[in-house]
């Protein structure tokens, strides 16, 4: 949860605001909605990983994976480019996919955790998956 707190930070931080014309771009973190994650992993094989996440306005555009790992746990999220000196933006709340790359090692199970936003009382919320690892 730190990590993440930090590395939202750490991204807001490096947003660019020029004033050459151009449209200011910022990063933001979107929250995975769903994730289609195998139930188990064949050790030293690599998998795709699908997520699926709400690209909220048109002026957001997929941009990266944020993915951090301690040790059998993984935190995944969404990292979207802003745009935010485009005065021409719609709500669109489009269901969209992204994926990555997943190779099982050393673990032999994997905790995924995929970052669904924060609560009410502003508490990362995460849906938790395990997967076992299989020689």
């Amino acid at each position: 949860m730190k990590k993440l707190t930090v590395c939202l930070l750490f991204i807001l931080a490096l947003s660019c605001s020029t004033d050459d014309g151009l449209d200011p771009v910022s990063f933001v973190i979107l929250p995975v909605e769903n994730a289609v994650v195998p139930t188990e992993f064949e050790r030293n094989e690599t998998y795709d990983i699908y997520l699926e996440y709400l690209r909220p306005t048109s002026c957001h555009g997929f941009n990266d994976i944020y993915f951090t790992s301690e040790s059998n746990e993984r935190t995944v999220a969404v990292i979207a480019t802003y745009f935010q000196g485009n005065n021409n933006c719609t709500e669109i709340d489009a269901l969209t996919e992204a994926s990555f790359r997943f190779k099982a090692t050393t673990e032999d199970l994997y905790i995924f955790k995929f970052w669904q936003g924060k609560d009410e009382n502003g508490e990362d919320q995460y849906m938790i998956v395990e997967v076992p690892v299989v020689d």
